[in-house]
């Protein structure tokens, strides 16, 4: 099980992701009761269903999932979830960057799937604010080492949005 790091500290998840099964359709998936992060699929075929079953909704983007079709529904979402296939997949960054400037998503944002202890800082300045860490990874090690890399960005983010120079000057 992904150990969660939430606010610079472990965390329990009160969450339970709900899966499709290879030739399962959104339509026909049983839904549970809970806190449940649904897959976007699930939420676009049975969006008032779940509304009127769930008072805490989750949702999960998968890396070709557009954002553009939930822009309306984030007030819905108690948290994102996005997921990183591979460590190298960049697309989640770009999503999360996203769900925070442009449609100033304001819950929790998360990181599933392939997260590393060294992307942490990296997922930190797009937005993000909780990681779910692959299985097997060390979760202490992540928080002492993964936030810190760096003492100064130069670049403006979504976590500093001004640039170095312009701090530096004010």
């Amino acid at each position: 099980m992904a150990q969660l790091i939430k606010q610079g500290a472990l965390a329990a998840d009160p969450w339970t992701t709900l899966t499709l099964d290879e030739g399962e359709t959104p339509e026909a998936v049983a839904l549970p009761a809970g806190n449940v992060i649904f897959p976007l699929a699930v939420w676009l075929a049975r969006k008032n269903e779940i509304v009127s079953c769930h008072k805490r909704i989750g949702l999960l983007l998968l890396p070709d999932d557009k954002v553009e079709e939930i822009a309306a529904d984030l007030d819905y979402f108690v948290v994102v979830a996005v997921h990183f296939p591979k460590f190298v997949d960049g697309r989640g960054y770009s999503t999360a960057a996203l769900l925070r400037q442009r449609y100033r998503y304001q819950g929790e944002l998360r990181a599933v799937g392939d997260v590393l202890h060294d992307q942490l800082f990296f997922m930190k300045r797009v937005g993000f604010d909780s990681y779910a860490l692959k299985d097997g990874k060390n979760a202490v090690y992540a928080i002492d080492q993964g936030f810190t890399p760096f003492s100064a960005t130069y670049q403006g983010s979504t976590d500093q949005p001004e640039p170095y120079f312009r701090r530096r000057t004010a």
